[in-house]
């Protein structure tokens, strides 16, 4: 597939950053636009969290023609064969591109003749500034807190031929201590993995032939903000970088040092391109190719397109990719609402260092069939890493072994402040009354939800059933993961019964919750099934773990809640509940993301009797809602055209993929990853050893793909004028059936 078919190109200028580009590579994004004859930039760097894990960004880019180059042309364009942004005029040609090995980025301008170009650096972080109101979500742990809390400044200098910025975080002002003293963990705070001390980030803008000609003040979005400009000599071609570092030293001295001695290889441009041409090569999708933007297949493969591109951008980052904008938010005024003017670029709703697990792994799910298999590890070690905390948290708490990670977590392995709750503050859902069991959330929608670190465990071991990849390093937190339900509600069950396992020899899970929306919960659906699923891999994974053990846990585990209701069989939410306070379908967890229910599996027509009967007002489409991955799951060929139509269909902003702000915010990360699952679902899934094409796929669109499956397999597929074609390509191929599901 040619991916160029699917550039953006815009002929026209942005009216402000709300019509940006994005652009990016390594773990840096950046987003683009033109504006008033001036191109500017955004840039955003994986992990730049500060003292209140606020996601900072590493500044803004101005480039300056002292002559308007766009008197008569204009061409904005994202190249995907190369991963790069163009900016054409009359006689100029700006290139705007990313280092995929190192986090740097590149601008080359090519002009007819000899012009200066002004490169500037644009910073507002100029002067301690309280974070008041909504802001405070940019840094969600201190939603509601009582205490006074502050954006600290970044240090610029300026000198010769480049720009250095920075910011050091403040050691007496983290909220990791806050947060950590507030959760009664103090104690052991000295044994807590601090990600936050001594953390420096920042960058260095440089040129070639340049000269620092001085500073100037502006304001953008009513934002202030302080300007260094880089002036270049007079000639016809110009290059500046941008060289981003972090670290964790106490001396700022030690970053600026390190900082200061990187460089870009020579060859950094031929392997960009060549990296962004074997990422759309190992997969991709089109749809209605010969029909054009106008149809809706088309776009629908575009999109998808355009945000698994936004996926590359942060293939090797420190931590994951942000669900609720990942690298690519601008000012929310023009982005989101009006209503945001006056709010810094950092700003974006539920927190920087915070990670919502339920719309994470919407993120990373669709990368298996994708195979940007190199990119899950930021999502895989972000766990990882951080493992001994949640298992310090669970002994401190309860005194038994596995660890807890809560569903918002911040990158210290341990619950958002916000959620664990405050002494002394006015929000009642927040308030942590003395009787108050101190293990517990305060916040009602994630109380007793552990769920969601089974799907992590599940997610890489499908990940080793896809690769074949020794995933050693992970066993550990797969095993502790699954250790904490055991260990946990044994413990609760025999204080109140005087017995482990109830009258059926089954675990006990109460109280719990059904995700975030069915409370005081017993046996959710999503917990059920996914200790099912991970535990169940695991009795066959006899090169990591004591199968036999496994096998005796698996025989403790409840069944799947079901109850028989409007003429057939439904899966329940839990065994029983008590209240709703959100609109999440637990119930289908077991189709989705557990393979338990599904296409080639005799209880298919249970999971769409149970989807047919979910409750008025659950079903959506937006963000993190799943319902087009369902629905492909079970086959159900127009509903999932219908909802994945709505979910990769153009956003309400200038580039097409940027969709939001739905539940979460914009672009919104959740809201794309779930899209390309459902898409992916709809064109092949995979039971054992058999393989089904099309399975939930309109025949009147002519389609092309390439997706990985199971056991290192890859599948190109074929259909068009209702002929279906495929090829199956891996070392085990011979050993899967292919099911046309369309002529079957």
């Amino acid at each position: 597939m040619d991916v160029s078919q699917y550039d953006v190109i815009w002929n026209t200028q942005s009216k402000h950053s709300g019509e940006a580009m994005p652009c990016g590579g390594f773990d840096t994004g950046a987003s683009v636009w033109t504006e008033e004859n001036d191109i500017l930039f955004y840039l955003d760097r994986s992990g730049h969290f500060d003292e209140n894990n606020q996601m900072l960004k590493a500044g803004r880019i101005r480039i300056h023609f002292e002559e308007n180059p766009f008197v008569h042309t204009f061409r904005q364009q994202l190249s995907l064969k190369d991963g790069s942004v163009w900016i054409t005029g009359d006689d100029v040609q700006v290139n705007i591109w990313f280092e995929v090995t190192q986090p740097v980025c590149h601008v080359d301008v090519v002009s007819e003749q000899e012009t200066t170009v002004n490169v500037s650096y644009e910073n507002w972080r100029l002067h301690v500034r309280p974070l008041c109101g909504e802001e405070r979500m940019a840094a969600s742990s201190f939603v509601s807190c009582p205490e006074d809390v502050y954006t600290y400044p970044d240090a610029v200098t300026a000198k010769e031929s480049e720009v250095l910025f920075y910011h050091q975080n403040r050691n007496d002002q983290l909220v990791f201590d806050k947060s950590v003293d507030a959760q009664g963990l103090g104690h052991v705070k000295d044994q807590l993995i601090n990600c936050q001390k001594d953390l420096i980030f920042g960058g260095r803008l440089t040129g070639t032939d340049c000269t620092f000609t001085g500073e100037y003040e502006g304001s953008y979005a009513d934002v202030p903000y302080r300007g260094y400009r880089l002036r270049s000599a007079e000639k016809t071609t110009h290059h500046f970088s941008i060289f981003l570092h972090s670290e964790q030293t106490p001396q700022a001295e030690t970053f600026v040092s390190h900082l200061c001695a990187m460089t870009s290889a020579a060859d950094a441009k031929q392997t960009a391109v060549k990296w962004w041409t074997d990422f759309f090569d190992r997969s991709y999708i089109a749809i209605n190719d010969e029909k054009g933007e106008t149809d809706t297949g088309y776009t629908l493969a575009r999109n998808y397109t355009l945000f698994r591109y936004m996926l590359g951008c942060n293939a090797y980052g420190k931590y994951p990719t942000k669900f609720n904008g990942g690298l690519f938010t601008t000012d929310a005024c023009f982005s989101v609402d009006e209503r945001h003017r006056g709010k810094t670029p950092d700003f974006r709703m539920w927190g920087g260092g915070a990670f919502t697990a339920q719309n994470q792994r919407l993120v990373y799910w669709p990368m298996l069939k994708s195979g940007d298999f190199d990119m899950m590890a930021p999502q895989f070690d972000f766990y990882n890493n951080l493992l001994s905390n949640a298992e310090i948290r669970t002994r401190e708490y309860w005194g038994h072994e596995g660890c807890s990670f809560c569903e918002q977590l911040e990158n210290t392995g341990l619950s958002i402040w916000w959620n664990y709750g405050f002494d002394n503050t006015s929000d009642e859902n927040h308030h942590r009354p003395k009787h108050f069991d101190k293990a517990e959330l305060r916040g009602p929608w994630t109380r007793y939800e552990y769920s969601t670190q089974l799907e992590f465990s599940y997610m890489i071991l499908k990940y080793h059933e896809y690769t074949k990849a020794d995933i050693k390093q992970y066993i550990p937190l797969i095993e502790s993961c699954v250790r904490f339900y055991f260990e946990h509600y044994k413990q609760i069950y025999k204080e109140n019964t005087m017995s482990e396992y109830d009258e059926n020899g089954k675990l006990f899970i109460s109280p719990s919750t059904a995700l975030e929306t069915y409370k005081n919960a017993v046996n959710p659906t999503d917990a059920v099934s996914g200790l099912r699923a991970v535990v169940k891999k695991l009795c066959a994974l006899p090169q990591y773990v004591d199968c036999a053990y496994y096998e005796e846990l698996f025989s403790h585990l409840p069944e799947i809640p079901t109850v028989d209701i409007y003429g057939g069989k439904c899966i329940k939410p839990a065994d029983f509940w008590s209240g709703c306070i959100n609109f999440e379908i637990p119930e289908l967890y077991p189709v989705f993301p557990y393979e338990q229910y599904g296409i080639g599996r005799e209880n298919l027509t249970t999971v769409i009797h149970t989807w047919n009967h979910v409750p008025d007002g659950q079903k959506d489409y937006i963000s993190w809602h799943q319902d087009g991955i369902f629905t492909a799951r079970m086959g159900l060929t127009e509903e999932a055209r219908e909802i994945n139509t709505k979910k990769l269909q153009n956003g309400p902003r200038r580039f097409p993929a940027f969709w939001g702000p739905g539940h979460d915010w914009v672009p919104d990360h959740n809201w794309g990853g779930s899209g390309m699952i459902g898409l992916q679902d709809m064109l092949v899934q995979q039971y054992k050893n058999t393989i089904y094409v099309l399975p939930a796929w309109p025949n009147e669109w002519d389609v092309s793909f390439k997706l990985h499956l199971e056991g290192g397999i890859t599948i190109e597929s074929v259909y068009q004028n209702g002929t279906l074609q495929y090829t199956l390509a891996g070392e085990d191929a011979a050993q899967y059936t292919v099911i046309d599901c369309l002529h079957q």
